[in-house]
């Protein structure tokens, strides 16, 4: 291959989920098979990296002011779901199933990935609970270690007598088997069950 399409295979090859066949399907589709489709992803690559910053309360994507979440008056500003990340809070947002406001940290603590408090938005969390807006905090965060941590650091560092912390659930999923769950969903699932009647 020439050097333009290795170059432009790398770089592709370094987004997430995409390996090197991935990369080369991509690369050649845009130069060869749809070249048509080029110049316009290049402009709209560039929009967006012109026009879409972080929301500056939440951490949203948003253009401009607040995302379209926090500046939904018909949103309960009082609970706020905490996530890692913003394709957690699209999924969230996807279930229809929660009408609060979101705040997303942008990673999850990992000392041996050097990420410590001062890598995730916690700033703009802290502003809003002092602040006085938040009753509830809901801790969206992954079951492993690194998230058990963000929120052992998270109840630790908020005054517990102004918000109250709730977990969401783990376990299996719906229509999900025991038999295919893996040792950390089951157990999960026998913490979290509840009563039955």
């Amino acid at each position: 291959m020439t050097p333009a399409f290795e170059k432009l295979q790398k770089h592709l090859k370094q987004l997430p989920g995409l390996g090197f066949r991935s990369a080369e399907r991509i690369a050649l589709h845009l130069l060869v098979e749809k070249p048509e489709r080029l110049p316009t992803l290049v402009t709209a690559l560039l929009e967006a990296a012109q026009t879409v910053r972080r929301c500056e309360r939440c951490g949203n994507l948003a253009e401009g002011g607040p995302c379209a979440i926090c500046a939904n008056e018909k949103r309960d500003r009082s609970v706020v779901c905490v996530v890692e990340h913003v394709p957690d809070l699209v999924a969230l947002e996807r279930s229809g199933a929660y009408q609060g406001v979101y705040h997303v940290l942008h990673g999850k603590l990992s000392p041996i990935q050097g990420v410590g408090p001062k890598d995730l938005n916690l700033p703009s969390l802290l502003e809003r609970i002092e602040a006085g807006e938040v009753r509830e905090l809901i801790l969206a965060l992954s079951n492993d270690v690194e998230g058990e941590a963000t929120c052992h650091y998270l109840t630790q560092h908020i005054p517990i007598d102004r918000v109250k912390f709730s977990r969401i659930g783990f376990g299996l999923p719906s229509g999900g088997g025991v038999l295919y769950a893996d040792s950390v969903t089951l157990k999960s699932a026998l913490d979290g069950r509840r009563e039955y009647r």
